[in-house]
């Protein structure tokens, strides 16, 4: 027995190629014909034969195996065999009347969406729906569930994030204190700076979302879970960025996100950039979010700045950006 391999440009010469002779033979075709030229198809294709045919011409990939069967039995059916005007499967709704109004109940209480839309989704399977219905009394697979969905207005979409909280009441006045405090600095010729901690990267032969070039059929082989062994680094970027030279600065780390890594960060942008571009610095003031290694709880954050202060002789101050609002970050612009 031979086995047939091919690529992805194979398979599209083929099924074109089936796809225009069937274009050509079609309107000759009755029933029992279509059947038995679709198996001769898929037999002289060979593996994939039938998906292939299938494809092509919309006929079932049931009704191709069920014709290659007969192929191979070498079974005499008559000449003149045709299914009659509305012959053959009746669909699901209409030997089963309630089966779209009972889907449809089931699904109500957990669809979401905009009523302006004129699409629906649903979080609940179809192999669960497929479940209840079968409790209902109902005969129905989780494929024709899927179908029905599709009939029904519904698409398979995953959440989006778009609902927010009620805003503070002093939510502006806080953002205009901050914006007051920085100007003040800013007029005054002394560094203000955005911190943050950007997305930590695991180094290593582990895989990445995206698709990259690479030889046909030979994709590069990475780890199947993303469990770092002992000794594999975590890339932390910690960035800071200057609004007043709009100019930015990231320092890498390779072990955690901790508070005296920010402040090792925020030191090593003073002497290799903040020293040099305001020599005549006497204050420092830093806008973060409210959370993670600066956060406004983190004791040893206060404790690190103040030893960052009296090593620099500065006079160093922090403002928090309220909780929800990270995305107002300069940093993140």
């Amino acid at each position: 027995m031979s086995i047939i391999v091919m690529n992805l440009q194979e398979r599209r010469e083929i099924l074109s190629a089936v796809r225009l002779r069937f274009l050509v033979v079609d309107p000759y075709l009755t029933e029992q014909n279509r059947r038995i030229w679709a198996a001769a198809e898929a037999t002289a294709i060979g593996p994939h034969g039938n998906a292939i045919v299938a494809e092509a011409t919309g006929i079932s990939r049931t009704t191709i195996t069920k014709a290659r069967s007969e192929l191979q039995q070498a079974s005499d059916l008559p000449p003149s065999r045709q299914r009659q005007a509305g012959g053959g499967r009746k669909p699901l709704t209409e030997v089963d009347p309630t089966l779209l109004a009972d889907l449809d109940q089931l699904i109500d209480p957990g669809s979401r969406g905009d009523p302006e839309s004129p699409l629906r989704w649903t979080c609940k399977s179809t192999y669960h729906l497929a479940e209840a219905l079968l409790e209902q009394g109902h005969r129905i697979s989780q494929r024709s569930v899927y179908r029905l969905l599709v009939t029904l207005g519904y698409s398979l979409q995953s959440n989006r994030k778009m609902e927010e909280g009620a805003d503070h009441p002093d939510r502006d006045a806080q953002f205009q204190y901050i914006n007051r405090l920085v100007q003040r600095l800013q007029r005054q010729g002394q560094p203000v700076i955005s911190v943050d901690t950007k997305k930590k990267e695991i180094i290593g032969n582990f895989s990445q979302r995206g698709p990259e070039w690479e030889p046909q059929q030979k994709p590069r082989r990475t780890k199947t879970h993303d469990f770092r062994a002992k000794g594999e680094p975590k890339a932390s970027p910690y960035g800071i960025y200057d609004p007043t030279q709009d100019e930015g600065w990231v320092i890498v780390g390779i072990s955690h996100d901790t508070a005296q890594f920010a402040v090792s960060s925020i030191r090593g942008w003073w002497r290799k950039m903040g020293r040099e571009r305001y020599p005549d610095a006497t204050k420092l003031l830093i806008t973060a979010d409210a959370g993670g290694s600066n956060g406004y709880r983190t004791r040893l954050w206060k404790v690190e700045l103040q030893k960052l202060a009296d090593e620099l002789a500065l006079t160093i101050g922090v403002c928090h950006f309220p909780p929800g609002t990270s995305k107002w970050n300069k940093i993140e612009w």
